[in-house]
């Protein structure tokens, strides 16, 4: 029967992996999360490099067994090959040549989505709705929505059910752009001159910081070369640069159309949590931004967007705890079937036909 605790297992190594950095610790007990570094992507030829490179600098590393990884990529069958960036592996060749007894490979979103239940109200940021006291901050118990940008853009769900928190996984972020203005339609026209089709992710995501300014700078007559979405929200809390400050108000406000979108879709009283690389930046701003009057906007459910809570989630690798808790989930799991197999004779097996006690692999994100 596989060990299942610390104690016996060892650390398990955590990752989250963008499409720009690799975030990754070490779990030595329950909720110890240590050793948190981040490795750039385009520094590593594949993912095992960079894992290797990563437990190559860290004492008693090597005695790792059991490892998960958040991805920005949904994760469908052994194969995956990410969206923004050039990384691409088999989880079953990457569990061998890293040498571990189980990679659980899943969508960085949901492991993000199984760290909102546990996060602290001091890691949290309430932009709007019916206030939520602070004791009470990320523990609601009706079905929670998370949306986030970064180098795309992030949508899932999370949903109570018989005591335990369920992931949704999501692609909401390759849905059609959807304008709420004239503005933003004229954002869009501009698009489609380049891209037959615009998903949220082109415009509500970093890269997205500079496609704004570059239409709104062709829109006005000055075409512009395409500025960093680093550079463009230094210049916007900066308070010096208008263009780039009606750039974040824009993508602000679109967050805010995105975000409730997601919330009428799953009718989600439990709040909106919003992650990713861009708004925990923002601190006030962000609060005082378009975001919530876009939320709440939504025509005859106005009055039902208005009373569901916002939450930025500050902390600062919360992926990692979530990824944590997903290990922790599948490992037992795992165990209960190969104690279950072992009384009635029968080996318990994953769907790609291989014993649970030979090695896991996961094939797609669940909680």
């Amino acid at each position: 029967m596989i060990a299942t605790s610390h104690q016996h297992g060892g650390a398990r190594l955590l990752a989250d992996i963008g499409g720009t950095n690799a975030r990754f610790a070490l779990e030595r007990g329950p909720g110890r999360i240590e050793d948190i570094a981040t490795l750039p992507c385009a520094n590593h030829p594949r993912l095992v490099d960079a894992v290797r490179a990563y437990l190559g600098a860290r004492a008693g590393a090597d005695r790792v067994r059991h490892a998960v990884i958040a991805i920005a990529n949904p994760v469908e069958g052994d194969f995956v090959k990410m969206t923004n960036h050039h990384w691409e592996f088999s989880i079953r060749q990457a569990r061998e040549e890293l040498g571990l007894d189980t990679l659980l490979v899943v969508n960085d979103f949901a492991a993000l989505a199984m760290s909102v239940p546990e996060l602290p109200a001091s890691d949290l940021m309430q932009v709007g709705g019916t206030l939520v006291p602070a004791d009470e901050a990320g523990k609601a118990d009706g079905v929670i929505g998370l949306v986030g940008a970064g180098t795309g853009l992030g949508v899932a769900g999370l949903i109570p059910a018989h005591g335990r928190w369920t992931v949704l996984q999501s692609e909401g972020g390759h849905v059609a752009f959807s304008p709420s203005n004239a503005r933003e339609q004229d954002i869009l026209a501009w698009c489609w001159q380049r891209y037959p089709h615009v998903s949220a992710e082109r415009l509500v995501s970093g890269p997205g910081l500079s496609l704004i300014h570059e239409a709104l700078s062709a829109l006005a007559g000055a075409p512009a070369a395409p500025l960093d979405p680093a550079v463009v929200v230094e210049r916007a809390l900066e308070d010096n640069d208008p263009l780039c400050t009606q750039v974040l108000e824009i993508f602000c406000g679109m967050l805010g159309t995105v975000a409730a979108n997601v919330a009428v879709t799953l009718c989600a009283r439990g709040g909106i949590y919003i992650g990713g690389g861009v708004v925990p930046r923002l601190g006030d701003w962000f609060a005082r931004s378009p975001f919530r009057a876009h939320f709440e906007n939504k025509g005859r459910f106005s009055a039902f967007a208005a009373r569901i809570p916002c939450f930025v989630i500050r902390a600062p690798y919360p992926a990692l705890a979530g990824a944590a808790a997903m290990l922790e989930q599948h490992l037992a799991d795992a165990g209960a079937a190969a104690g279950a197999g072992a009384r009635d004779g029968t080996a318990p097996q994953h769907a790609n036909g291989h014993a649970v006690l030979a090695g896991t692999e996961a094939r797609h994100a669940h909680a």
